[in-house]
């Protein structure tokens, strides 16, 4: 068996619908890579010439707004792949991924893609599916930080961070992001998600050590966001 069949990202991506045949094509044309923290898999503006698998990581895709603020529009964890949407329509990344930790990444070409894009319906189909719903996630993101205030977007956030990227074994919250990343995140000044963070850790919703965050209390986040 090639690397390419056992890949997480081929059970979790539209890479799941290709045939042995073709997975055996995408390990010879593919490239291997280790981005180290705080590297860009690629810059907005880019052209990225082919789509990016995350084996390992996780990574920030963020525009820089007008005012030199990182706007973070998502989080992308291992099983997803980067640069689907600029590759199809042939345009520059209209945002920038930054890994948040060491990570692993695969470069597939945008030539040997779209050999498979055109040759494989279900693997066209499940591509087309994952970039229209990454349209209604940023949707759903936008009407979120028209409607939600900013102490409702940071509890929902952190229940996001537990239980999409879990634990430390000391029960921190083991994706460590800045105050500014997490500013970034739910739209506010890092001044404010400071000051908010410090009230949670005051009323117990939360405890604070140094840069780790552990979820104290559950129950009266879920029921801040209800």
């Amino acid at each position: 068996m090639s690397k390419c069949e056992q890949c997480i990202v081929r059970q979790f991506s539209s890479l799941k619908a290709l045939t042995k045949e073709e997975l055996l094509k995408m390990a010879d044309c593919k490239t291997s890579y280790t981005i180290k923290k705080g590297e860009p898999i690629f810059q907005e503006g880019e052209i990225t010439k082919g789509v990016f698998c995350i084996k390992e990581g996780v990574c920030k895709l963020s525009k820089l707004s007008a005012n030199g603020k990182d706007q973070i529009v998502k989080l992308v964890k291992p099983g997803e792949l980067l640069g689907q949407r600029s590759m199809i329509i042939d345009e520059p990344a209209n945002l920038s991924a930054i890994a948040l930790e060491d990570m692993e990444v695969c470069f597939i070409p945008r030539t040997d893609v779209m050999g498979f894009f055109n040759n494989n319906n279900q693997f066209s189909m499940n591509m087309m599916k994952t970039i229209c719903g990454d349209l209604k996630d940023a949707d759903d993101h936008m009407v979120d930080m028209a409607q939600k205030t900013v102490k409702v977007r940071l509890a929902e956030t952190l229940l996001y961070l537990e239980n999409t990227f879990g634990k430390n074994d000391d029960g921190s919250l083991h994706l460590q992001l800045s105050r500014e990343e997490l500013a970034g995140i739910i739209g506010t000044a890092t001044e404010s998600c400071i000051r908010l963070l410090s009230e949670f850790n005051k009323t117990g919703l939360i405890k604070i050590t140094g840069k780790k965050i552990f979820i104290e209390d559950r129950v009266k986040l879920k029921r801040m966001i209800d």
